[in-house]
């Protein structure tokens, strides 16, 4: 069973930095994309970054370039989500999902976690 465990969310100041994880079970750490969506209310969910488990390419959205970086551990089957000179915009509900390599969407998902940067 296919399962996504975030944590690290929490509330911070504008400039600030949180440390996402994204722990894993119930796959071989390979041959899997693991990616970050956010959500903020009242706004469509959106991709924010995306990591290779085999190769570890990783890819941004142009908001977060420069300013936030995933990771992974492949001991510890987790992935991490480093956000640094957070704004407020970062707000939102943050997700890690899940897909194979050779998928186009995401069938597993966590459960999110809440990161609010105040102004």
């Amino acid at each position: 069973q296919v399962q996504l465990v975030e944590s690290g969310g929490g509330l911070v100041q504008a400039g600030g930095s949180l440390r996402l994880s994204c722990a894993v079970s119930g796959i071989a750490f390979s041959n899997w994309f693991i990616a970050w969506f956010r959500q903020a209310t009242g706004k469509e969910r959106e991709f924010v970054t995306r990591i290779n488990l085999n190769g570890g390419t990783t890819y941004y959205t142009d908001s977060v370039k420069g300013r936030f970086t995933i990771s992974k551990d492949n001991r510890r089957n987790t992935v991490y989500l480093q956000m640094n000179s957070l704004k407020p915009e970062d707000t939102a509900l943050y997700y890690c999902a899940l897909r194979r390599d050779s998928e186009s969407k995401y069938p597993y998902w966590g459960q999110g976690t809440q990161v609010t940067v105040s102004s």
